[in-house]
């Protein structure tokens, strides 16, 4: 076994699965009720302990999606955590109704972009957030906000720290227990992440409640990841089969694939309880009933060799 010479790094990461939702729900076509549910249930088996499983956003917006209330119900035996995302107080009535117990709200960290998927500002995107966190919280959910555009947007260009610092604070002012920083559009590199993460502890946010959430745009995801694990973060999102993107920023490609996650974390010794044969051979029978190949070159690797 070879010792890995990479210091600072955490002994165990957890890995926020969002294939089934962030990945499918920039699917062309929508995928059937049942190959979700038993995507997920593939997933959990494989070891991941906190699979997003869909978002109870108005049909209109996310067609892919709007079978959250059929779906739902049929992972009551899912041995994970289900976290789900909720637009406003309407998709929270529908979540809480389910009996969801994590709760996901999407927020931004630039204004065109919350124009653009959010259809408000930025401070009308958290006053529309306040209510609906209070409420979850009430209701005894655990509750994540996401905070797109962390990086770079496709509209405004570069982010600012500053700009990103306030917002992701303002979101967990809200009451968020934890905040997942987004690449949307994969633009970030080492040296972005470790400065932003730096200016967030020095505002007062603890590492402790940060996740991070890499697109693979420009090949940047697994050395972004590893630079934010140097920096303490223990949370990270990745999308089995490297799927998804982002219907509303055209220029969002894939998600850092779970496989490739996995592969690295496993080299360095970093433990994740995570199954990488069960986990890439639930992603090439997805990548079957997608009609299509993963992008994931782990997937690809390992199921080249089988």
């Amino acid at each position: 076994m070879i010792v890995p010479s990479v210091t600072g790094l955490p002994p165990r990461v957890w890995i926020h699965e969002v294939g089934a939702r962030d990945g499918l729900q920039n699917e062309k076509t929508a995928v059937p009720t049942e190959v979700k549910a038993e995507f997920i249930h593939r997933l959990a088996a494989a070891g991941l302990t906190t699979v997003e499983a869909t978002s109870f956003v108005h049909p209109k917006w996310v067609p892919q999606l709007a079978d959250a209330e059929q779906l739902f119900p049929l992972l009551s035996d899912v041995p994970a955590e289900l976290p789900v995302l909720v637009p406003n107080e309407r998709g929270l009535d529908r979540a809480l109704a389910l009996g969801a117990t994590r709760i996901a709200v999407f927020g931004s960290a630039t204004e065109t972009f919350a124009a653009r998927n959010l259809n408000r500002t930025v401070a009308e995107s958290l006053a529309m957030f306040e209510p609906v966190v209070a409420r979850a919280k009430a209701a005894g959910a655990h509750v994540r906000g996401y905070l797109s555009m962390c990086f770079g947007d496709p509209w405004e260009g570069a982010v600012p720290v500053p700009q990103v610092v306030r917002t992701a604070k303002a979101l967990l002012d809200l009451g968020c227990d934890e905040l997942s920083l987004g690449d949307t559009i994969g633009v970030a590199t080492p040296g972005h992440v470790q400065a932003l993460l730096g200016e967030l502890n020095a505002a007062g946010v603890a590492t402790g409640r940060i996740g991070v959430h890499f697109h693979d745009t420009y090949g940047q995801a697994l050395s972004n990841t590893l630079a934010a694990l140097q920096h303490g973060v223990t949370t990270v999102d990745a999308s089995a089969g490297g799927l998804g993107g982002c219907p509303y920023a055209k220029s969002a490609t894939g998600n850092l694939a779970t496989e490739d996650l996995v592969w690295m974390l496993d080299g360095l010794g970093i433990e994740t309880g995570v199954d990488l044969a069960a986990l890439t051979a639930t992603s090439v029978w997805m990548a079957e009933r997608l009609g299509r190949p993963s992008p994931s070159r782990t997937v690809r690797a390992l199921s080249h060799k089988e």
